[in-house]
Order: C-alpha cells, then sequence, then structure tokens
C-alpha cells in the first residue's frame, strides 16, 4: 500500500474528481471500471447485482486523475440488503463530480433505464450517457442508439459508445470525462488503484467464485467474512467463512463429498495469489446465519452499512 505521506504536487492544468459509475444491474459497470483502471479490482460476473459494496478504482495519467466509483445497480429491493445498496448507489449520484450513467446497448431504452434517467435528472452532478456493450450490438443497432440518444438530448448530456469488455471506444470516452472534471490536486499517490484493503478483495474473490459456480438464490444468500490473514516466509494463510441464510443452501456450498467448496477454494486462491503476487493457503468455511440479508446488526457485521447522504 502506499505511503499517503507521499502525495505530489500535481503538474500545471492538472484536472482530478471522483466519477460515479450508475446504471441499472449488469450493465456492465464492474467490466468498465476493470477495463479503465487497468487492472481487476471490481468482481464481475454473469449475475445482475454482482456489486454490493461502493468500491472506488483509481486512474492517474499525466495530466488527470479519475477516481472512479463502482456502485450496485439501480433496483426495486426486495430485502434490507437490497435497501441499503439502492441508498448507497442513489448517495453516490450527490458525492461526485461527474456521473458516468451507464447503459446496455445490446437493447433499448427501457423502464429501468428511465428509472435511473430520472434519478439522475434531480441530481446536481454533470453527466455523460454512456452505451457499453458495442462490440456485441447487432448489425441494425440504430434504433437502440437513437433511443438513448433521445434521452441524453432530452437533457443536453454528452454521449459515449464504447465496449468495457475489449476496451474499444474508452481512449474516447477518457477524454470526455476529463473535459468534464475540474482542476483539482492528486487525491491519491498516483500508483495506487484502489482504495480497497486487501482483506476486502480476498473476500470478492471468493464471492466472484460462487457466483461464477452456483446458481439459483445462493449467489444472493451468500456474504463473506475474511476471520484471519496471516502472513509466513513461505505464504500467506486465509481463513474465512461463507455465511449462508439456509441449510440447504450450506449443502449446495459444500457440495457431494466436498467437491464444490473445493473448486471455490482453489478458484479464489488462483486469484488472490494474482492479487498479492505469491502464494496463498486458504481455509473456506460454512456457516449459516438465517435470514442475514433482514438483519441489520448482521448486514453491519459483514460490512453492509448505508452510506450517509
Amino acid at each position: 500500500m502506499s505511503d499517503f505521506a507521499v502525495i505530489p504536487s500535481p503538474p500545471e492544468g492538472f484536472r482530478s474528481g471522483f466519477v460515479g459509475l450508475i446504471g441499472r444491474p449488469n450493465v456492465g459497470k464492474s467490466t468498465l471500471l476493470n477495463q479503465l483502471v487497468g487492472q481487476k479490482v471490481a468482481i464481475t460476473s454473469p449475475v445482475a447485482q454482482t456489486t454490493r459494496n461502493r468500491l472506488q478504482g483509481i486512474l492517474t495519467r499525466d495530466q488527470a486523475q479519475f477516481i472512479f466509483v463502482d456502485t450496485p445497480g439501480i433496483h426495486k429491493p426486495q430485502h434490507q440488503l437490497g435497501k441499503v445498496l439502492v441508498k448507497n448507489a442513489r448517495t453516490a449520484i450527490q458525492a461526485v463530480d461527474v456521473v458516468l450513467f451507464l447503459v446496455d446497448g445490446l437493447g433499448a431504452a427501457g423502464r429501468g433505464d428511465r428509472f435511473v434517467f430520472d434519478i439522475l435528472v434531480r441530481a446536481e452532478a454533470k453527466v455523460i450517457l454512456g452505451i457499453n456493450k458495442a462490440d456485441q450490438q447487432p448489425e441494425d443497432g440504430g434504433a437502440i442508439d437513437a433511443s438513448y440518444a433521445a434521452l441524453a438530448t432530452e437533457q443536453g448530456w454528452p454521449l459515449a459508445k464504447f465496449s468495457a469488455l475489449t476496451g474499444a471506444g474508452c481512449e474516447d470516452l477518457l477524454a470526455q470525462l476529463q473535459e468534464h472534471l475540474d482542476p483539482g490536486p492528486y487525491y491519491y499517490p498516483p500508483d495506487l488503484v484502489t482504495d480497497q484493503p486487501e482483506r476486502f478483495i480476498m473476500g470478492e474473490l471468493i464471492r466472484e467464485q460462487i457466483l461464477l459456480h452456483t446458481r439459483q438464490e445462493v449467489p444472493h444468500s451468500v456474504a463473506i467474512a475474511i476471520d484471519k490473514v496471516e502472513e509466513s516466509a513461505n505464504a500467506t494463510h486465509v481463513m474465512a467463512t461463507i455465511n449462508v441464510e439456509r441449510s440447504s443452501q450450506k449443502g449446495i456450498m459444500l457440495g457431494k463429498g466436498g467437491s464444490m467448496i473445493k473448486t471455490i477454494g482453489t478458484a479464489a486462491r488462483q486469484q488472490m495469489q494474482k492479487l498479492i503476487a505469491g502464494r496463498v493457503h486458504l481455509e473456506l468455511f460454512v456457516r449459516v446465519q438465517p435470514s442475514w440479508r433482514q438483519s441489520r446488526t448482521l448486514l453491519s457485521e459483514f460490512g453492509y452499512r448505508a452510506d450517509q447522504d
């Protein structure tokens, strides 16, 4: 981790600021964050509502520092956890300098996009509407783009089109974002890529593998607690608990003969080794915490707290 005491003075004309990645679930916010920062700091999966915590990714260039704020997808919440996530996303809108309103370029603007649009209209932040997944659009995607262009035109918002997956168009996006940033200092050391500690990232890497390897309600019912991280001469030893809501989910997490927990542990360990550039020994445990997503106490214990407006 960098020393915050050695943040340099910015060069003349330097711009900096916070850019909120806002949109419906599963439009590619975390994938875009990783692409722009240049390495993996946010977990991704095909499952909607993958992002739970507000995570900041940092990109520093010669003339600008972007602090990208990845947020949970804005949706109609079904439980206390969902309410916390949506509240935090809406709070982020008021706390950033520029909002990148991210939409899915595979389909025309729908009710969910209009819902987010109506929220952003009432916000004071500058907004850029970004059409993602340009690489996957059908050949006749003009009508899709036009539906979003209509929204942007309605408010006079600039429009950008790109692929978070391939990086196509992302340089142009960064140029647009930089134009919307005000002159400012380095908020973080230039070599820092995220404000989150390694323990948080480790827990997210475990949760990512659960999202990728399990189905139905199980991924949404999981909370990860990193119980211990100890370093030795040869490896970093990590102990973590996977909290689920029902005994049946615990059975799914363990798998026949422990096969599922072994698969998840192996894949998560490999990702952790990339994170710390060293060997990792990972021990996983599974615990049943009934209805934890409805418990304010357990939500707080697992790190899901509502941000203050």
